[in-house]
């Protein structure tokens, strides 16, 4: 069963029991301070009101104002502690998201925009201040009405009505606005990630959007979305206006009440003047913690929505993958599929259907077809990223389900269509930063896909920065990267998706004589519209309608 996001939130912060203990008792201690102070002015009035200055009353200012310093003292370290909380929460987001996104299964991200979740992270910034701010001031609040009550029943059995009264108007409030709040507080988030959405589009697509009719649409669609978010922030704004409002009441009929029931406790002398003005005090703080709270939960709203967005992410299903001590390091690797059969997960219709290969070791093979053939999908089976509805996948005689995929994925290499370089440097786009990596490696990787003179033509060769996706590269240079960063460990079968079509002629030949030479010993699976391949593979395969019509040896 899906998770609320109030049970999301309390399984975020049961990480951090120790932290939130410590200000929960720097709260309860802070509260006590707090409320034993009126019962200091109270003992002043009552020295002052009898006409006589002596040393109690002097150390009784010394020691509310001592109360008051210490109070502050309670607030820093409370802060001190806060800050910690919210600084381990960033750092578990980010690696919660960064070791997820490379793993989460291709299905779960069927029409899905991955950039899209990754702005998700953005609402750990929410969950930060906002948890930080409920720590504090919900705690401080909720104690001093508490002790407020508490200390109030002490004078006249009168104030515990008082508290009756306060302990319901929360729960009404709460009661009937939560869940309210709470759905009105998603859909406004909904509608402002669709809104950074577009503008990431229009950013990404800047020059598209230069030409006035484009543009006009680009606006267009930028206000219908944002209408959408303004619509539905009207509706949590009014939601919290509901809440403020009943808020004002209730602080004029309790202020009032009070007023008129302690003037008339000290008429008839059931309290005298200090206890009076300490009474109006301890009134004061806990109408104002009633207050911090009610305001208080707009930020409640906005840390739940954020807390159920960000577990959004982290329900989607991750790869299994297995520990395994020794590293398997296979010297040959065939491929079979037996009876394979792929849909996606709204569709009916098999993508694949009773699909069966055998690959040896070596071979060179073409993988043919027109657009919706069904290569794209089995290619992406083949190199483990998607597994099969049914039919069975072996390596070596070992059905694919008991395989490691970390294990398969050191041993092969993979250019997927849609693939780009990432922001970093050029060395780091080959290499990983993998120390294993030699330097002759390097030489013999950029050597072989005809990046060598591009690269001594930079200033800063290898260091030089990339921007995402490549942006500053000609499509030729960014598939010559990729493709260094397929050949470098050496793998034992090299899956390639039109990682060439952009390429000069002359040089797409070269680095296909290359890839397909007998002293490199992978296995190569290719799909391209590249004619060339074909002179060059050991076998032709070709597909239609998620079939395998054709299988020949060359």
């Amino acid at each position: 069963m899906k998770p609320t996001p109030l049970k999301r939130l309390t399984s975020l912060l049961q990480m951090d029991k120790k932290d939130i203990s410590q200000v929960f008792f720097y709260a309860i201690f802070a509260g006590l301070v707090s409320l034993s102070l009126p019962l200091g002015i109270q003992a002043i009035i009552n020295l002052i009101q009898s006409g006589r200055v002596s040393v109690s009353w002097i150390v009784l200012v010394v020691i509310v104002i001592i109360g008051v310093a210490l109070v502050g003292i309670l607030s820093i370290m409370q802060l001190r502690i806060t800050e910690n909380l919210q600084q381990k929460i960033f750092v578990r987001s980010s690696f919660e998201f960064g070791y997820r996104l490379p793993k989460i299964k291709f299905e779960e991200l069927y029409n899905q925009y991955p950039p899209e979740l990754a702005n998700r992270f953005f609402d750990t910034i929410t969950i930060q201040k906002g948890a930080s701010k409920l720590l504090i001031d919900f705690s401080t609040a909720l104690l001093q009405i508490v002790f407020g009550i508490i200390l109030l029943s002490l004078y006249h059995p009168l104030f515990i009505f008082f508290g009756i009264i306060l302990i319901f108007l929360l729960y009404i409030i709460f009661k009937f606005s939560y869940s309210t709040g709470l759905e009105t507080s998603m859909k406004e988030s909904k509608y402002k990630y669709k809104v950074v959405g577009w503008l990431q589009e229009i950013a990404r697509n800047n020059f598209s959007f230069r030409k006035r009719s484009n543009f006009e649409f680009a606006l267009s669609k930028n206000d219908k979305l944002v209408y959408e978010y303004l619509k539905y922030r009207e509706k949590h704004f009014n939601v919290i206006k509901k809440q403020y409002s009943q808020l004002i009441i209730f602080k004029v009929i309790i202020t009032a009440g009070l007023l008129l029931i302690g003037g008339y406790l000290v008429l008839n002398q059931q309290m005298n003047i200090g206890q009076f003005v300490a009474a109006e005090i301890i009134i004061l703080l806990v109408i104002g913690s009633v207050e911090k709270i009610v305001v208080g939960l707009e930020t409640l709203y906005d840390v739940l929505t954020a807390v159920e967005k960000i577990g959004q992410i982290t329900d989607l299903e991750t790869e299994n993958t297995y520990e395994i001590s020794n590293e398997i390091c296979y010297n040959n690797i065939t491929l079979e599929a037996e009876n394979i059969k792929y849909k996606f997960p709204d569709s009916t219709d098999l993508i694949l259907n009773q699909v069966n290969l055998k690959i040896e070791n070596e071979e060179k093979i073409l993988l043919e077809g027109d657009n919706g053939s069904g290569k794209t999908t089995f290619m992406r089976i083949l190199c483990g990223l998607l597994e099969p509805n049914s039919g069975s996948f072996f390596i070596n005689d070992d059905t694919y389900r008991k395989i490691d995929l970390e294990q398969y994925r050191s041993q092969i290499g993979t250019i997927l269509s849609g693939e780009t370089p990432f922001e970093g440097t050029i060395l780091e786009n080959i290499t990983f930063k993998n120390p294993n990596i030699t330097q002759e490696q390097i030489k013999w990787a950029i050597d072989s896909v005809k990046l060598g003179n591009f690269i001594k033509s930079l200033p800063q060769g290898l260091d030089t920065k990339i921007f995402p996706e490549g942006r500053q590269l000609s499509s030729s240079n960014a598939q010559k990267i990729l493709l260094a960063r397929c050949i470098i460990s050496k793998p034992k079968v090299l899956f390639i998706e039109e990682a060439l079509d952009k390429m000069d002629t002359n040089i797409a030949q070269e680095i296909i004589d290359f890839l397909t030479a007998k002293e490199n010993k992978w296995t190569l699976i290719v799909a391209s519209k590249n004619k060339y391949w074909k002179q060059k593979c050991t076998r032709t395969i070709t597909m239609h309608d998620g079939k395998i019509v054709n299988d020949s040896k060359i």
